[in-house]
């Protein structure tokens, strides 16, 4: 009798887990797919059921919203900055990680703790600081140069991005390299390969599903970040959430929002392809170590 309530209580327990499985993912695919479907539609067929299906595939919205809102340019600045921002805290973080995370040193604990204590800051929270900061350096170089460069500059706003994502990169990356083993690096030293070399040819190779997976993350989180991006670029050169909200607020006043919704899946798109691309490796790099059977 016992056995049969633990079977039923189980049976139960699948069928809710599945419910609300099912449940997040309508929630999540039918706004998107509503995105995508509205994206395609003449602006005179929102006026009637917004449900309706299109009567033909309009692409004239995503030519217009690359050429005549300038959604291109915002998305070849969004592409740039991403890029830079990717490769500069790769290069930083990568050695920083591994040298936390195999390597006891005087501080080293101290650093770690103040890499942890950085995952509880939101970057939001400190870009007026970062802001004046910025300000106060171009003032200064306007005096000795004649001209800054601090803001309004894509190099710097990737840099920023860059320096807030530390935290959570070095954290995840050094969690993964305290995972493998230490016979590689033995193995590697008795081959005459030193610290550099053991590094780079051994365990950043090992430690290629957490990359992929640091990778993702804050490829997301640069793509889509609008504060800062809205705050330290205040000249035509903005990325594309910053572009797609000053869309936005003109097509709603002109009505156009076949072309408003074109802008959305120009910015969504992105996205969805990466983490189609990279899903497998991304569990992989959230769910095992460096241990192989």
């Amino acid at each position: 009798m016992k056995k049969f309530k633990d079977m039923s209580a189980d049976k139960v327990y699948r069928l809710f887990i599945y419910v609300a499985l099912i449940t997040l993912a309508i929630s999540i695919i039918i706004p998107v797919a509503w995105v995508f479907i509205a994206s395609i539609k003449q602006n005179a067929e929102f006026y009637g059921s917004p449900w309706s299906m299109p009567k033909s595939f309009y692409f004239q919205n995503f030519i217009d919203a690359f050429q005549k809102a300038n959604m291109g340019s915002y998305m070849l600045n969004s592409i740039l900055v991403t890029a830079l921002a990717l490769i500069v805290l790769l290069i930083v973080a990568l050695p920083a990680a591994y040298v936390l995370a195999r390597y006891t040193f005087r501080g080293s604990k101290l650093m770690n703790s103040f890499f942890k204590a950085g995952l509880f800051i939101n970057v939001n929270y400190i870009v007026v600081p970062i802001f004046l900061m910025l300000l106060k350096g171009d003032t200064f170089l306007q005096g000795q140069f004649g001209e800054g460069f601090l803001l309004d500059n894509l190099f710097v706003l990737a840099v920023i991005y860059a320096a807030t994502a530390l935290p959570f990169t070095i954290y995840l990356l050094s969690s993964y390299f305290q995972t493998l083993p230490t016979t590689y690096e033995e193995a590697a030293f008795i081959d005459g390969a030193g610290y550099f070399k053991t590094m780079i040819k051994i365990m950043i190779p090992m430690a290629r599903p957490s990359i992929i997976t640091v990778i993702l993350f804050n490829f997301l989180s640069f793509w889509n970040e609008y504060i800062i991006a809205l705050t330290l670029i205040p000249g035509p050169d903005k990325t594309l959430p910053v572009g797609l909200m000053n869309l936005m607020a003109v097509q709603k006043a002109a009505t156009n929002y076949g072309q408003l919704y074109a802008g959305m899946v120009i910015v969504m798109l992105p996205t969805l392809i990466l983490y189609i691309l990279v899903q497998k490796k991304l569990t992989q790099g959230m769910s095992i170590g460096g241990l192989k059977d």
